[in-house]
């Protein structure tokens, strides 16, 4: 039941930085550089979560 106000619910992208860094994890090792895959997969996790943090703060 709503009682008429409208709440958003804010949306969370701590799943895309979790994500990102296993994945990055995961090529870094196979490459031969666990450590830099992973700091590559934060920083792109980083940028995935800001963009959602953006997109939720328009909506």
């Amino acid at each position: 039941m709503t009682n008429g106000s409208s709440t958003k619910t804010p949306r969370s992208g701590g799943f895309l930085l979790a994500i990102s860094l296993l994945l990055g994890f995961g090529i870094g090792t196979s490459q031969g550089q666990a450590s830099l895959g992973t700091v590559i997969g934060f920083a792109v996790g980083m940028v995935l979560l800001a963009a959602v943090w953006l997109v939720d703060r328009r909506r």
